[in-house]
């Protein structure tokens, strides 16, 4: 239950950071990676996995995922111009 909560979840941040960089996307088209995909990604240079779970549960968390960065899901307008757009570019939350 938990594994497809977060499925749909991270399905949910996609497409918000999509809209946040102009694309124009439908729910069907955003691409979504299983724990093992991600897990078979980790170390590629052109990774970028980004943690948007809110502040204080991310900073409590003693599960991370290494080389995760946090951002404020809440102010994707800010952050979402800085990565590049030619990065796989993962969103992940609790």
């Amino acid at each position: 239950m938990i594994y497809k909560r977060r499925k749909s979840l991270l399905t949910v941040l996609l497409l918000a950071f999509l809209s946040a960089l102009a694309v124009s996307a439908h729910a069907a088209d955003v691409p979504k990676v299983t724990i093992e995909e991600l897990k078979s990604m980790l170390g590629r240079s052109d990774l970028i996995i980004i943690d948007v779970r809110i502040e204080r549960d991310w900073k409590a968390s003693a599960l991370k995922i290494k080389g995760a960065v946090w951002e404020d899901f809440m102010d994707v307008d800010t952050w979402a111009k800085k990565y590049a757009k030619d990065k796989t570019i993962v969103l992940y939350c609790d």
